[in-house]
């Protein structure tokens, strides 16, 4: 064990690739700081500026209901509920406004899967938002509501994302992703995406020239070995197309879900699988650290686990927060502070992870 670890180290040092079964001997069986201090190293050697960023955006959920029947989500309701809604457009521009007001760069907008939203609610929907606020970035939609659009209209994905993107939509959050196994989804949201169709939405995205994010929400039912799976999945969509801006991993959070009965992930678990999601996707320039799951100061600690940004200010949250989590929306000051006590540069970017602003 000694002399494998000794090898896989000096293989990550040298920048050399690492396979999948090296990667899941690694998640585990090295300890946290080992992994942790190897994920500092390629962190540094890809952002030797020492700079970490933020973006100030907000999650606008347009409506909560959903036939997906997810048994780790505590948002979704049924038509039928009382408290079942979708929102009114003044409704979404007044959010968007208080955003702007924030000096907020990036719509993010997801919903459930709601079949009497068809395709002309989206297309209507961005291009009054961008008619209306044309600086802010519209990163929305999950390929879950994509490929589930496509279902509806009896279109490929790709005329569905033509569409949208000439409504205003730019990019496409990683949402829905869970983990990438359909061992895993099978049990946990057997009425979404397969992998294969999740890849397909990111795939497509990619060459119509949008860029999008990768997520992987663990902790639940899955095992090491999915865990690599996924980010096999996503390292190889990235060597195939280079769209993906970001990953982001984040941990299940329980609270009035089917799951309920599993108990959450810890930080050290969540730690060692941001440190080796560092190492092992040597093709990915950002990695985020979840404060939204882990509290601020396990994100805080994620920055010299692998991570060089510290998500989103959150000025809205309701997925998470559903469960009965406190989600936290800092300011950008703040937020600027937290980077800084962890002992890097504080920027604010935008969706595309451009700097908008350097704080002293």
């Amino acid at each position: 064990m000694i002399k494998e670890q000794s090898y896989l180290t000096e293989k990550v040092l040298n920048g050399e690739r690492l396979e999948p079964e090296e990667a899941l001997y690694m998640l585990e069986n090295f300890d946290l700081l080992s992994l942790g201090r190897l994920a500092d190293y390629v962190r540094a050697k890809k952002h030797p500026d020492n700079i970490a960023t933020f973006v100030i955006d907000r999650n606008i959920n347009y409506t909560n209901i959903c036939v997906a029947g997810c048994k780790f989500c505590a948002f979704q309701r049924r038509k039928s509920d009382s408290d079942a809604y979708v929102l009114e457009l003044d409704e979404i521009f007044a959010k968007i406004q208080e955003l702007i007001d924030w000096g907020g760069t990036t719509l993010l907008m997801q919903g459930g899967l709601n079949p009497d939203l068809r395709l002309d609610f989206y297309i209507e929907l961005f291009s009054r938002i961008k008619e209306k606020f044309p600086q802010i970035q519209i990163h929305s939609l999950s390929a879950t509501e994509i490929n589930y659009l496509a279902k509806l209209e009896k279109m490929s994905i790709r005329d569905v994302l033509i569409k949208l993107k000439e409504a205003g939509l730019m990019s496409l959050p990683g949402g829905g992703a869970e983990i990438l196994s359909d061992e895993v989804r099978v049990l946990i949201s057997s009425n979404k995406t397969t992998t294969a169709q999740w890849l397909e939405v990111h795939r497509t995205a990619h060459e119509l020239g949008m860029r999008s994010t990768a997520t992987m929400m663990f902790g639940h039912v899955e095992k090491p070995k999915h865990i690599i799976e996924h980010l096999n999945h996503i390292r190889q969509l990235q060597d195939e197309t280079g769209g993906f801006t970001a990953f982001i991993p984040w941990t299940f959070q329980k609270g009035n879900t089917q799951l309920d009965h599993l108990e959450p992930a810890t930080s050290v678990w969540y730690l060692k699988v941001l440190a080796l999601a560092r190492v092992y996707l040597d093709n990915f320039d950002n990695i985020q650290s979840s404060h939204v799951t882990q509290t601020m100061k396990v994100g805080q600690i994620g920055l010299r686990f692998g991570a060089n940004d510290l998500g989103s200010t959150m000025i809205e949250e309701n997925v998470v927060a559903s469960t009965g989590f406190k989600v936290s929306s800092p300011r950008p000051e703040k937020m600027a502070k937290q980077i800084k006590d962890a002992g890097f540069i504080s920027a604010q970017r935008d969706t595309y992870y451009n700097i908008v602003k350097i704080f002293d």
